[in-house]
């Protein structure tokens, strides 16, 4: 007699399916600090014009107030004309941030015009903007920006963005172009073109999306080339020096040698604070490197097994127990063969 197992519909006894972890989650810790550090200084970017406790470039005329230490009144210290340092460092990160964006922003949009339509289009285009990538790539960037810069000087940041974004979308070109030559000949573009799909179409709704976290990468790499060319030219003098930027604050205090007068206070802050983005934008950026590269997505998973990380030099809890298997085989195998050896003897001695 077979027995019929009864069948249950109820919708526990369904199987669900696991929920996926969010984009968060799946993002790489290093990626997840970098976002967080970003955070911190881009939130003080934007409340910074409204919680600054003094107007940046008032001098107050008391000599007891003339490069002193932090205290109560002034959180960071006073510099040599009696300013306030903190609300310096707020408006300078704004301007700073500000200013790299508006650069990272133009140059990207240049270069996947550029590296895409080169690319994809081929022939006469592909030499054209190559030529003109490889021009403005083999060109000395900061002697330039320092002449451009000494003559535009009281035009503002404008200047300075101008240049910047001018000269800083040849590697990404380069490298969004590689990518294009990658793609434009899989299966999905060439069954774009069969359908009869414009070109724009293919490129805005094909390529350029295959290509978002290399183009990621390339703003975040961009953003930190300005960052640290902007605040290079302003310490050397070269920009506009009426506006506070970190750059701007260095050159002062460099200017009125707050380290020979031992004014920590004046030029740590800003100093660090150039670190700590800097920081955080290569940690976003190898994050993002990870996220879009299957390779090293893979290489990071394949290095936690169980909950936990293992060391290079560890084996693998597979090789761990296939190498203690071999070592209780040959233990085994040395005692049988010794123990056949001496029933060998005594049956010598016996005859």
């Amino acid at each position: 007699m077979t027995a019929v197992l009864p069948i249950s519909a109820e919708p526990a006894a369904l199987p669900q399916e696991e929920a996926r972890p969010g984009r968060w989650r799946r993002m790489p810790a290093k990626a997840k600090a970098g976002a967080v550090l970003l955070g911190v200084f881009v939130l003080a970017a934007i409340i910074g014009p409204f919680v600054a406790p003094y107007d940046p470039s008032f001098q107050n005329p008391s000599p007891a107030l003339s490069l002193h230490a932090p205290f109560s009144a002034h959180l960071l210290g006073t510099t040599q004309s009696g300013q306030d340092v903190l609300s310096q460092l707020l408006i300078g990160i704004r301007l700073t941030l500000e200013l790299a964006i508006i650069v990272g922003l133009v140059a990207t949009v240049l270069s996947v015009v550029v590296g895409v339509t080169s690319a994809f289009l081929g022939g006469v285009w592909d030499e054209v903007l190559s030529l003109l990538t490889n021009v403005v790539l083999v060109i000395p960037a900061l002697p330039l920006l320092i002449v451009l810069l000494g003559y535009w000087q009281t035009k503002g940041q404008t200047a300075t963005i101008l240049v910047l974004s001018l000269l800083s979308w040849p590697w990404g070109a380069r490298v969004v172009r590689a990518q294009t030559l990658a793609i434009r000949n899989r299966d999905f573009i060439s069954a774009a073109r069969e359908t009869g799909e414009k070109t724009w179409r293919i490129i805005g709704y094909e390529i350029v999306p295959n290509e978002v976290s290399l183009i990621a990468a390339s703003f975040v790499n961009t953003v930190l080339y300005a960052i640290g060319a902007s605040v290079a030219l302003a310490f050397i003098g070269v920009t506009n020096l009426n506006s506070w930027s970190l750059g701007t604050m260095l050159y002062w205090a460099e200017s009125q040698q707050a380290l020979q007068l031992g004014a920590w206070w004046w030029f740590v802050p800003p100093g660090l604070a150039v670190a700590l983005i800097g920081t955080a934008l290569v940690l976003l950026n190898t994050g993002i490197d990870e996220l879009g590269n299957p390779r090293l997505r893979d290489a990071a998973s394949a290095s936690r097994i169980a909950g936990h990380w293992l060391k290079p030099a560890d084996p693998t809890p597979v090789l761990r127990e296939v190498s203690q298997h071999r070592g209780r085989v040959a233990s085994f195998l040395h005692s049988f063969s010794r123990s056949s050896l001496i029933d060998e003897t005594k049956r010598g001695d016996a005859r």
